[in-house]
């Protein structure tokens, strides 16, 4: 995968530096895989240099250039880093949703790597994080429309067409889903979150909609998480990072989605994500997405002011969660430092926009 910025980027750039790398034991995965007829070739496995959970590194095997996706160490959130679901999903998904990528193989023994592991199509393309370069800057309102679009297509797969009806509960999905990540947070903290958790979380309890439609549902869908055509930008190759995927309320991943998108009139902490391009890049506006969203499925978006308020929610524990892994000394990544901060912002925006004063 390359990132965005000049097109014919090196592996330094979409890797990082093999001393920043979390290594692995390569010679157990070897054994593993000749004991399954396969062979890991002599070229040295690097690690992506995206991402704050699980590790992505490329392999080759007998040849192919492979994605190898195994969870970073330490304890593990309840529902995430789930290879087991992300195999399942990706081993008929793309009968139905092309931009899926295969899944090759599942190891679900922590003796090999550690813990359990996932073999996927390898698709090399550009994924697109912080601001567009003016190379790409002509390409915005496109990359932004493909990104509602994509995640509209994926709503419209029939999940038995695909083997994934009995995936995941959606019945009381919104429910569980506020009540999982107000536990994830006192956990991510010691048991001490800041105060404005618990203000949301009762604001989400007292405002929950009466159960909607049921789709699959990615969970993670953001910007990073789709690769790009480097030749055409607005054309997409993947959708990547399926180990949340369920079958729940689609207004989520919409709202998860637009949790990253930043508005020229959003506070300072909403820019300092550094996640999707500014609104001077050309992006759409949230409320365009959200237009274009509603054009394209015909859903009716008057209650997303309870789903815009819980991805901000779950946006806003999930750096609580980084952070507590850095504080725990399970990662050593320096960015992960300031990430207390950068929650407690996001938790107090969530707050203005569940009281109106924001959108």
């Amino acid at each position: 995968m390359s990132e965005a910025g000049d097109r014919s980027l090196t592996a330094e750039d979409v890797f990082r530096p093999p001393r920043d790398a979390a290594d692995q034991p390569w010679e157990r995965l070897a054994a593993w895989l000749e004991a399954r007829g396969q062979h890991l070739d002599d070229t040295p496995p690097r690690q992506f240099a995206g991402g704050y959970g699980n590790l992505n590194y490329l392999v080759e095997i007998d040849g192919v250039a492979t994605v190898l996706r195994r969870p970073p160490p330490g304890p593990l959130p309840p529902g995430g880093n789930d290879m087991a679901r992300e195999h399942r999903v990706l081993a008929r998904l793309w009968e139905a949703f092309p931009l899926a990528p295969r899944a090759l193989a599942l190891c679900e023994d922590a003796e090999v790597l550690g813990a359990p592991f996932l073999l996927i199509e390898y698709r090399p393309g550009l994924v697109v994080r912080g601001e567009l370069p003016p190379a790409l800057r002509a390409a915005g309102p496109g990359i932004s429309r493909t990104l509602v679009d994509v995640l509209a297509d994926l709503h419209a797969v029939d999940p038995a067409a695909v083997g994934l009806d009995t995936l995941g509960r959606p019945e009381g999905f919104l429910g569980r889903t506020v009540e999982g990540w107000y536990k994830r947070a006192g956990v991510a903290t010691g048991g001490v979150p800041p105060a404005a958790v618990g203000e949301i979380a009762d604001w989400l309890r007292d405002n929950l909609p009466d159960e909607g439609e049921v789709s699959l549902v990615h969970n993670d869908y953001k910007l990073d998480n789709v690769i790009l055509d480097p030749s055409s930008p607005t054309e997409p190759i993947a959708v990547i990072d399926w180990d949340m995927c369920t079958r729940g309320d689609p207004l989520l991943d919409l709202a998860t989605l637009l949790a990253y998108w930043p508005d020229a009139a959003d506070p300072p902490v909403m820019h300092r994500l550094g996640q999707m391009p500014g609104p001077d890049s050309g992006m759409l506006t949230r409320a365009q997405a959200l237009d274009r969203y509603a054009s394209r499925t015909g859903r009716d978006l008057s209650d997303f002011v309870f789903h815009r308020v819980l991805g901000l929610f779950r946006l806003g524990v999930v750096f609580l969660q980084l952070h507590g892994r850095y504080r725990r000394g399970l990662v050593r990544d320096e960015r992960f430092a300031g990430f207390r901060k950068l929650a407690e912002g996001i938790l107090d925006f969530t707050i203005e926009v569940s009281e109106g004063r924001a959108t």
